[in-house]
């Protein structure tokens, strides 16, 4: 866990999951975002780059940024790691507005090459990493009568791209939670949706292309765009649901995906 810092008490804050170095970018993109638009904002990760992250961040933003973005590090598919990064950003920022979930990652191969240790794998890192971040962010969006919930899918459920089986299992979760807990507090000002990117252009893409390139290209072929999605692109999306003016959206699950998965 980081030290405390500084916060901007008036600020609305959000807590962003995946946030580390080691992982794709989209999560660093994320809170990057989010700062610049005024908010405060606690990275997330199991790596302990997430401190790295944060650093980075708030030298590039300058000292204003560095009253507004902490990070924590810890496992977010175990309960008492997740208890411990809400009570930070609490005591760093006052409660939580926003919570983006987008630890994940997993193991992608064919489903009867997968064993109990790598389907526990990629169950918790996509689909327990949500619950418990939902279950311990949620009492005090409702105490306060306000909340977004802004879970990150994948359009591997809509496509059905090689070797996704497992981790689609792991994501259609997710999609299920959206729904229920969209349902259970549209009475409140808690909107609960999923943003669900294809391939994202990131290091682990680039990667995956050079050791694997005939999957990799497997997974950019059936996107009509040609490529994969900017961070950035995504960032957008998940910045407008965000939005204390964005009340009357809950409980969908948008495709950023350049066409592959058309109604």
């Amino acid at each position: 866990m980081s030290s405390q810092v500084n916060s901007g008490k008036d600020a609305r804050t959000a807590i962003v999951t995946g946030a580390g170095m080691g992982a794709g970018g989209l999560g660093r993109s994320i809170a990057s975002r989010l700062v610049e638009e005024g908010m405060n904002v606690l990275l997330a990760d199991a790596d302990p780059s997430v401190e790295q992250a944060a650093r980075e961040l708030n030298e590039r933003l300058g000292v204003s940024g560095g009253e507004r973005i902490t990070h924590f590090t810890g496992d977010l598919s175990q309960e008492n790691a997740v208890q411990a990064m809400v009570a930070h950003a609490v005591a760093c920022f006052g409660t939580v507005d926003v919570l983006v979930n987008n630890a994940g990652g997993g193991i992608i191969r064919p489903f009867l090459e997968h064993d109990a240790e790598s389907l526990q794998i990629t169950l918790a890192r996509n689909l327990w990493t949500t619950i418990w971040c939902c279950h311990k962010a949620l009492p005090l969006m409702v105490a306060q009568n306000h909340g977004r919930i802004i879970n990150i899918g994948a359009d591997s459920l809509r496509t059905g791209i090689p070797n996704h089986a497992a981790y689609n299992a792991a994501k259609g979760g997710v999609v299920g939670l959206t729904v229920g807990l969209a349902r259970d507090w549209a009475h409140l000002d808690i909107t609960v949706n999923t943003v669900s990117p294809c391939a994202i252009n990131s290091g682990r893409l680039r990667a995956r292309l050079e050791s694997e390139p005939a999957l990799a290209k497997a997974f950019l072929n059936v996107i009509p765009k040609g490529r994969g999605a900017e961070v950035e692109e995504i960032s957008d999306l998940v910045y407008f649901l965000s939005r204390k003016e964005c009340s009357f959206i809950t409980g969908q699950d948008f495709s950023i995906n350049g066409g592959s998965a058309m109604p």
